[in-house]
């Protein structure tokens, strides 16, 4: 879907026609890239303005509470999520300090690389197709990617499996190094989900990890993640 918003009249269009498709989806998938310029902040706060809107709002709330569906959101996407609350809390909430969230790397510029990131919770069916302690090869691109929140929420977070990934070193350990771990993440942290894992934010560029895509670089670069999404589904047909 493509968010208009040159007049008010293609804002309220644009809105209506997202709910629509929304309520005939499975799955609501944010994908990363820039929007204005990703000037100023990002522009995930944009995006997330317009998931605000009570419509929206109540469709999302609805595509979990209802139909079981599942929700992504990649960079700018996972951005989204997490200004929303639906990671890591699972519905559209009002923001506050204790919160975590995302902000500026620490080198204070963006980032364009390949990282290592290691799976340490199957919680969410967006990680079916792969095994808990595999790691991957992937593309990482922007300026805000930095996860923070307190000690409180970190370990309830990752007591509850919703630390998804992480970023590592060669030992394939959880990593501060700039060299692996691109934004200064605590505890490496490269994606996160709600508490019952249906929806997922991730730094990482998985629809970037496409065969013949990048060459000459060891390592694997398939996570499987949207084949795990369509296959979610499956279960639902019958023949």
């Amino acid at each position: 879907m493509v968010f208009r918003n040159l007049r008010k009249e293609d804002i309220e269009e644009s809105i209506i026609e997202i709910e629509k498709a929304i309520n005939e989806s499975q799955i609501i998938m944010l994908p990363g890239g820039f929007s204005a310029g990703d000037e100023p902040d990002g522009s995930g706060k944009f995006i997330a303005s317009v998931f605000r809107n009570p419509r929206l709002k109540d469709a999302v709330h609805k595509h979990l509470g209802e139909r079981d569906g599942l929700i992504l959101g990649i960079c700018n996407g996972f951005q989204v999520l997490i200004k929303l609350g639906l990671v890591p809390y699972g519905k559209v909430m009002d923001m506050t300090e204790q919160m975590p969230t995302l902000t500026f790397n620490t080198i204070a510029r963006h980032q364009s690389k390949l990282v290592t990131t290691k799976l340490v919770s199957k919680l969410s069916p967006w990680f079916n197709k792969v095994n808990l302690g595999d790691e991957f090869v992937i593309p990482i691109s922007h300026g805000e990617g930095r996860f923070v929140a307190n000690e409180e929420v970190l370990e309830e977070l990752i007591k509850n499996g919703q630390v998804a990934t992480q970023y590592v070193d060669p030992n394939h350990n959880a990593a501060y190094d700039i060299q692996y771990n691109p934004n200064g993440s605590t505890y490496g942290v490269e994606g996160i989900t709600s508490a019952d894992g249906r929806v997922l934010g991730k730094m990482g560029h998985d629809e970037r990890s496409y065969k013949g895509f990048i060459k000459n670089v060891p390592g694997n670069m398939n996570q499987k993640l949207f084949e795990s999404g369509v296959e979610y589904f499956k279960r639902f047909i019958t023949f």
